[in-house]
């Protein structure tokens, strides 16, 4: 069933340039989907129309059944999806790390009780437990994405966006976050990941490619990342495991180019050795 639906979105900015042409999209609840697209493609605006901080200039969209555009039912959309931003000094807060965690669930009116028991659950499902009385500061930025991520997980969303949430960190704080993804979304939690890293992209059980403010590809990581020339045709890159098999084709070897991880790279790279393509 599905838990996000766009019905003809598009949108446009005050000097008119339309951004999203058309968008129709049904994300399922449970599902890991990740967005793709060059800079400027749409691909943020898209996902701030997801939580309602952007709305449709025509047709519509649906979290859960509700119309982002009913303001009646605003805070019940935020409350079933989160968003998380590139930048976590933008979303940071408060001065301790678990008065920011906390801060949410002050204006939601959970009580104290319950409110001490989320804060405590979100900072273990990022790490960040041993963390709760430090200075939001003094954190690195990783550990302040994950702050971030914990912050919008204590209010409990069934759905959480995140608008390129590595673009800023090192590939230990990306692969860190990424973790933190699927365990959330193991959990049932919906994820809709904007990225331009496409070994985030390939982790993903389902890949949409934008351009132009349009979608141009819709489908499972393999299939989507076979495209490779659509892909370089838009500016975007396949993983480099994907990229290799290619290079192995063009070379007159008959290898599989459905590969996008390291894992299923190393037994085709044995294979070859051994004569078998």
């Amino acid at each position: 069933m599905s838990i996000i639906k766009t019905e003809n979105l598009c949108f446009s900015y005050d000097e008119g340039r339309e951004v999203l042409k058309n968008i129709n999209i049904e994300i399922n609840e449970g599902e890991f989907v990740a967005v793709l697209g060059h800079n400027g493609s749409g691909k943020s605006t898209f996902a701030k129309h997801l939580n309602a901080i952007l709305l449709p200039t025509s047709g519509k969209v649906f979290v859960d059944g509700m119309d982002t555009s009913d303001e009646e039912r605003l805070g019940d959309i935020r409350k079933t999806a989160g968003m998380v931003f590139q930048n976590p000094d933008n979303q940071i807060i408060a001065t301790v790390v678990e008065e920011d965690v906390a801060f949410a669930l002050e204006h939601m009116g959970v009580e104290p009780n319950e409110m001490r028991q989320r804060v405590d659950e979100a900072l273990e499902m990022v790490g960040m437990s041993e963390f709760s009385k430090h200075a939001t500061h003094q954190l690195s930025g990783g550990q302040k994405q994950r702050i971030a991520i914990s912050g919008v997980f204590a209010m409990k969303p069934r759905i959480i966006i995140l608008d390129e949430p590595t673009a800023m960190l090192d590939p230990k704080g990306r692969a860190s976050v990424m973790k933190i993804l699927h365990e959330l979304n193991e959990n049932g939690i919906t994820i809709v990941l904007i990225t331009h890293y496409m070994d985030e992209a390939a982790q993903a059980s389902r890949v949409i490619v934008i351009n132009e403010g349009e979608v141009l590809l819709d489908d499972e990581p393999h299939y989507v990342f076979q495209n490779a020339g659509l892909l370089s045709s838009i500016g975007l890159d396949v993983p480099p495991s994907t990229s290799l098999m290619f290079k192995l084709r063009e070379s007159g070897f008959r290898v599989p180019l459905a590969v996008l991880t390291d894992e299923e790279c190393v037994p085709v790279i044995e294979d070859l050795i051994n004569n078998k393509y």
